[in-house]
């Protein structure tokens, strides 16, 4: 089986492509600076769009909450557009240990049902790996 690589990184997490056809998303501890984390995200939608594949895993067990702004950014812009460009339908989330980090995650899959994307929260790798690599993008 191939190796995992790493597609980007930043300040605010690094970007994976997984031999399992998906991306993974780990996001750090850090406050985030906006340009970089509208950077990393660009480059997942990139990385979307180049691989053809529409599932990424999110490591947000370290993550600080979403702020207003950036949530407004991930519905309003983004999503729209990893939805229609990169063919994104499925997110696995591991849960961040910040208890407002994880009413922000809700907040934001809430919204995302609307666009037609799926979020499935998990407390371990092992099940959010399981359920992303048994979905199929349509």
């Amino acid at each position: 089986m191939a190796a995992r690589s790493v597609y980007f990184e930043n300040a605010v997490g690094r970007i994976w492509e997984e031999p399992m056809n998906y991306l993974r998303l780990d996001y750090y501890a850090t406050p985030r600076d906006e340009m970089a984390f509208r950077a990393l995200l660009t480059h997942a939608l990139q990385a979307m769009v180049r691989r053809g594949w529409g599932k990424m895993l999110i490591d947000q067990r370290k993550m600080v909450p979403y702020s207003d702004a950036e949530r407004a950014w991930l519905v309003g812009e983004w999503l729209p557009r990893a939805i229609r460009e990169g063919s994104y339908r499925y997110g696995a989330v591991l849960l961040a240990e910040n208890p407002f980090a994880r009413v922000s995650m809700t907040r934001l899959t809430m919204a995302a049902r609307e666009l037609g994307n799926t979020y499935k929260t998990f407390d371990t790798e092992a099940e959010a790996v399981s359920w992303l690599t048994q979905a199929v993008v349509k």
